[in-house]
């Protein structure tokens, strides 16, 4: 993956990536068990270009908090939604949120019991609620506490599961 839309450095190239796209990408990778090959494209004199530096020290940042989510995670069937993504270790679930809900969050189609949530940065408890449809995690500040992306550590009872047909079919729909 390049970082603008150049294998090397071009210096008319200014659509770099966002530091929560390159983030985005990592969890992506890392849920699937692969690896993320990042290009840096360096100029003619070896030197990294500024907005890469920025870029990779914003991830850099981030990976800080919360490079325990993708460092010797294992494969994950969850995949998140729109809004958010997941990696795992054993039977904890870490829910990556990109786009910070308010007060309440919804993970759909989560079928394991959830026995606990924190935030991953601070260990902090977060409190939730869960039906057999979804996990809400309730009593969110207004703001996001980190940037790009807030990360959620859920331990399960089991390996972490996702069936959005489940809501489909089990759901009891309105007027039908």
């Amino acid at each position: 993956m390049t970082m603008n839309d150049s294998w090397g450095f071009q210096k008319t190239d200014d659509d770099w990536k966002t530091p929560k796209t390159v983030i985005r990408n990592l969890i992506t990778c890392a849920r699937q068990g692969g690896n993320y090959l990042l290009n840096i494209g360096p100029k003619a004199d070896g030197s990294i270009p500024e907005d890469s530096i920025r870029i990779l020290t914003a991830v850099g940042k981030w990976m800080d908090k919360n490079g325990a989510t993708i460092y010797g995670s294992q494969p994950c069937q969850v995949h998140g939604g729109n809004f958010w993504g997941a990696t795992r270790k054993d039977n904890t679930l870490y829910a990556h949120l990109y786009f910070w809900p308010g007060e309440t969050a919804a993970l759909g189609g989560l079928r394991n019991k959830v026995l606990s949530a924190r935030y991953l940065a601070t260990g902090q408890p977060v409190k939730f609620v869960q039906d057999d449809f979804r996990v809400r995690l309730t009593g969110l500040p207004a703001t996001p506490p980190d940037d790009p992306a807030t990360v959620f550590a859920l331990e399960l009872d089991s390996e972490p599961r996702q069936d959005m047909t489940f809501v489909r079919k089990e759901k009891k729909r309105q007027g039908v």
